[in-house]
């Protein structure tokens, strides 16, 4: 019979990257890429609820040594075109199955974005259990967007590009940083994606919204971290 437990991390980190290699793994600010994101959750959780999804066998030493359980992912869902959600999906029947354990509440975690903390998975958690069904991590954006029409070329996407108004009359909008989600389990297995029923933003003004896919990215979070954080 499965347990309730209140809330769990799960951190998908796979071996494959094709535009930087071992990735989730290579040194950042003193630590592996992976080991920022397994600390956040683990000052913000209990340290037996963290865990991280991997086919790959130092990204599951890496994270035992900073504190997580590994759960081994299958090869098939460990493709470039296997979504997020199958990893969370397979991680939370895992943890039913192997360890009776019945979560109220999944923190989704991305080791690609460094900069989370543990008061952003604590915002993501109280969100839930304010009310919301999932939540996401979210910066304040107050910026002018276009795309393109083959009819009129660049249209204004959430403004009248007839009327230049100011930057602070344009409603409030926030763009996705792709560092933290959060949702019901039991919600989520059923729907099979994360945004479903009342949605909450939580907002992390204090850190960039970058996630590092390719070296470029691994410089900029570098050189915002010298910038930010230096002694």
């Amino acid at each position: 019979m499965s347990k309730p437990f209140p809330a769990v991390a799960v951190i998908p980190a796979r071996g494959g990257s094709k535009s930087l290699p071992r990735k989730n793994v290579r040194p950042f600010a003193g630590h592996p890429l992976i080991a920022h994101t397994i600390m956040a959750a683990r000052d913000a959780l209990e340290g037996r609820a963290v865990f991280v999804s991997t086919d790959d066998t130092e990204i599951a030493e890496v994270s035992e040594a900073y504190g997580a359980t590994v759960i081994w992912r299958p090869d098939e869902l460990a493709t470039d075109a296997a979504p997020s959600e199958a990893a969370i999906l397979h991680a939370l029947e895992s943890l039913e199955r192997e360890r009776g354990l019945d979560p109220e509440i999944t923190v989704f975690l991305q080791c690609t974005s460094p900069f989370t903390s543990a008061r952003h998975v604590v915002d993501l958690v109280a969100a839930i259990r304010a009310g919301a069904d999932s939540a996401l991590t979210v910066r304040p954006s107050h910026g002018f967007l276009w795309r393109m029409d083959d009819e009129h070329g660049a249209v204004g996407v959430n403004h009248d590009r007839r009327f230049r108004a100011r930057r602070q009359d344009l409603d409030p909008e926030f763009l996705e940083t792709g560092a933290g989600y959060a949702f019901r389990s039991r919600a989520f297995l059923a729907a099979g994606h994360r945004f479903f029923g009342r949605v909450a933003l939580v907002e992390t003004p204090d850190v960039p919204a970058i996630e590092i896919d390719n070296p470029e990215d691994f410089g900029v979070a570098e050189a915002w971290l010298g910038r930010h954080r230096a002694p």
